[in-house]
């Protein structure tokens, strides 16, 4: 591991003169580091925040009950540790909230099976128990459709598996070998071109989604009565996805079951066999359109420094999630830890010479929209790059949401001047597993929205475990995925790194200012 912080370093120290510079000016507090260890490994109260976040307030869909739970308890949570400003911030117009009050499938002929599933995000409930023939369409394009045409009025459509569950002999959970973080260290080697490639795949995206759309407009017209789908999964495992829009003048479509493949599969191959195949379902969904608007929660430790208290330092994770299991992983993990560290610092009565704001995103999972809505409001809108005033108080950000694996270092995001910074923060840290500053950028979550109009935004680097092969937008999103000693460690680690931040001399170094985008010339 500690050649790994050589290596590291050596990359950062080669970078520019001036990072070289500021490493050499480079302050750390090594007896509140101890303290931050001390308090974070020994009385960690991470796990207690996660039980909050999942079990008691349950699954935290964009604009629903549960997500509405979690604002109003994490707000009030923050608020009792000492931390001020706590409040429930409204970013913007969303959508429709919606939850799952009743689900239940089985297969009652041949013979007798509950099924495992769950209604498609946005879909309606069933009206009272459905027990319907099911029928089988399968269609590679609109025009295979036409032999269901008249087939399908009041049936239960099963549609096709597209990727079946293999059997494996990997375990599902990994962590990062000493190897692939000395590689992390390097620049990303391009990728290779391939010829259309892009292109191609964007051409087959877009086909397999109007072929979709064709589908449900078809299904809808035929009158049938439900659709079970599967997006994969594997041993019981399926993936949730939303089976309509949340807007609020979104077109009606049907019931729609999710299903886990091995349960899928066997309907298939049993109407296949010309088996006659029989279904109950019992699904009762409930929108909500009273309020459209998104929301954040957003608490702070005032700064104490008469030059730089408003100046701030920026933590968060999405604390909305999907809604077929309690979104253990993605991201309460994320939301308990940096929960951790604001209490660790507060506990600590730690005197930041910074501001340091914690945000818990609304509506991550339908395209970042908490992050960039509070970016937008608060610092500068990347489609024109119109700052605002705060955008130049801003120090840093930092974001956790790829599970519930420990910290093993930080992406620098393309800058090269953090990096030796980067690396000193975590010299103390190398014991528990965290050496590796990588210049290379990651995607996918909040960091984007900061980066997007030249803040610098940060996205650690966590071991996967079984984030990607068990969890991630799973109905196996639990608790029971999370990993105590790795949500303490990455709470250490998030409390020092933002400590650091708001008691540095100088905010972090930015990158060059983004341009704004061009528009596309007008045909006429």
């Amino acid at each position: 591991m500690q050649k790994l912080l050589y290596l590291a370093v050596a990359y950062g120290l080669s970078a520019t003169a001036p990072a070289l510079a500021q490493q050499a000016a480079e302050k750390v507090d090594a007896a509140t580091l101890a303290k931050i260890r001390d308090e974070g490994l020994n009385r960690s109260k991470v796990m207690e925040t996660a039980f909050y976040l999942t079990d008691v307030c349950g699954p935290r869909l964009a604009n629903s009950e549960g997500l509405k739970r979690a604002n109003e308890w994490t707000q009030k949570q923050m608020a009792l540790w000492g931390l001020s400003n706590a409040k429930i911030e409204p970013w913007g117009d969303f959508g429709r909230g919606w939850d799952i009050e009743k689900s239940y499938v089985a297969m009652t002929a041949p013979y007798y099976h509950a099924m495992i599933g769950a209604p498609k995000a946005w879909t309606p409930g069933t009206n009272g128990v459905l027990k319907k023939q099911v029928v089988l369409v399968k269609a590679a394009t609109e025009a295979d459709l036409d032999k269901y045409k008249g087939q399908l009025r009041d049936k239960i459509v099963l549609t096709e598996v597209a990727n079946e569950p293999k059997t494996t002999f990997t375990a599902d959970a990994k962590r990062y070998t000493d190897e692939e973080l000395q590689k992390m260290t390097a620049p990303a080697e391009p990728r290779p071109a391939r010829e259309g490639g892009d292109e191609a795949a964007r051409t087959a995206f877009r086909a397999r989604a109007a072929l979709r759309t064709k589908m449900t407009e078809m299904f809808m017209q035929e009158g049938a009565a439900a659709v079970l789908s599967t997006r994969g999964g594997s041993h019981g495992t399926f993936f949730t996805s939303n089976g309509a829009p949340y807007a609020a003048d979104a077109k009606p479509v049907l019931p729609e079951i999710e299903m886990a493949p091995e349960d899928q599969l066997r309907l298939i191959r049993l109407v296949e066999a010309g088996i006659p195949v029989e279904l109950e379902m019992d699904t009762k969904t409930k929108f909500q359109t009273q309020d459209l608007k998104g929301y954040n929660v957003v608490a702070e430790i005032p700064g104490t420094d008469r030059k730089l208290k408003s100046e701030v330092v920026m933590l968060g994770a999405h604390l909305d999630s999907w809604h077929a299991a309690t979104g253990a992983t993605d991201n309460a993990a994320g939301c308990a830890v940096m929960m951790e560290a604001v209490r660790i610092l507060k506990t600590l009565s730690v005197k930041p010479r910074r501001t340091i704001r914690v945000a818990l995103w609304g509506e991550e999972e339908q395209g970042l929209h908490g992050s960039r809505n509070y970016v937008k409001n608060h610092f500068g809108d990347p489609a024109t790059m119109k700052l605002l005033p705060e955008h130049e108080k801003l120090a840093a950000y930092f974001n956790l949401d790829n599970g519930s694996g420990k910290i093993r270092g930080i992406y620098a995001q393309g800058n090269e001047q953090v990096q030796p910074i980067f690396a000193e923060w975590l010299r103390p840290f190398a014991d528990l597993g965290a050496t590796t500053v990588t210049p290379r950028t990651t995607g996918g979550t909040d960091h984007l929205a900061f980066d997007a109009v030249g803040l610098p935004g940060f996205q650690f680097i966590q071991d996967g475990l079984d984030y990607n092969t068990r969890t991630h937008h799973t109905n196996m999103d639990t608790y029971e995925r999370l990993q105590p000693d790795d949500l303490k460690q990455a709470s250490v680690l998030v409390a020092s790194f933002v400590y650091n931040a708001a008691m540095r001399d100088q905010k972090l170094p930015r990158k060059p200012l983004p341009a704004a985008p061009t528009a596309s010339p007008t045909k006429s």
